[in-house]
């Protein structure tokens, strides 16, 4: 393995528990327009694509109403249903003190990105976002990949992409980093493995053992 110097992070359902966040905020957007249709778990296949790719797939013409709906009631309830994950904070905190370029790859608005980093006190240890608004193409074209790459000075071989859905996985083979997948996903990690990333975290710490972390040297 070369040496990776560049970890580039999933935020939602990765980093910060979102999931009751997203899934609420689908519910109540879903059953305004369509009451009583949608269950919690209809809604897992909409964690991870943009809301625009959602929301057109559902209804073509109210879509733009529809988010707009989403990310106000999302905006709203953010601080009140967003949690953190075991061991990310200390994990997060240990690269960054090992010299690692960390950034973020997320198919979020940069505002909302910020927002939750802050929340789960996150934000200082981040070289770099590349956020929904930053591109034109998001996960899993490699745009906002090689966009973090390019910002942090690393190139894909030297970098791992760390997801809990496909996007971040086919995102990184196709943009030439590692991959690796949360087995704390929604979606659940069977889903995850059929995809193929080159490791699975079942706790975030995991990471720090993989990359060699606190292992002496032989």
């Amino acid at each position: 393995m070369t040496k990776i110097t560049t970890l580039l992070f999933d935020l939602d359902g990765t980093l910060i528990n979102t999931n009751e966040l997203i899934i609420s905020s689908f519910l109540h957007t879903l059953n305004h327009y369509f009451p009583d249709q949608y269950k919690r778990e209809d809604v897992y296949p909409f964690m991870g694509p943009t809301l625009a790719e959602t929301f057109s797939g559902i209804d073509p013409e109210r879509a733009e109403e529809m988010i707009a709906r989403y990310r106000k009631f999302n905006l709203e309830n953010h601080d009140l249903l967003v949690t953190e994950f075991e061991g990310v904070y200390e994990t997060i905190r240990t690269l960054k003190e090992n010299q690692f370029k960390l950034a973020i790859v997320s198919t979020k608005l940069r505002d909302t990105v910020i927002k939750g980093l802050k929340l789960t006190h996150l934000y200082p240890f981040f070289d770099t976002i590349v956020a929904l608004d930053d591109v034109t193409e998001p996960k899993p074209h490699p745009e906002p990949l090689l966009k973090a790459l390019r910002e942090v000075g690393s190139k894909p071989e030297e970098a791992m992409m760390i997801g809990d859905n496909f996007h971040d996985i086919e995102g990184g083979k196709n943009a030439g980093t590692l991959t690796a997948g949360v087995a704390w996903s929604v979606k659940g990690k069977d889903f995850l493995q059929s995809f193929q990333p080159d490791y699975m975290l079942d706790t975030m710490p995991e990471l720090l053992d993989i990359l060699k972390i606190g292992v002496p040297e032989k």
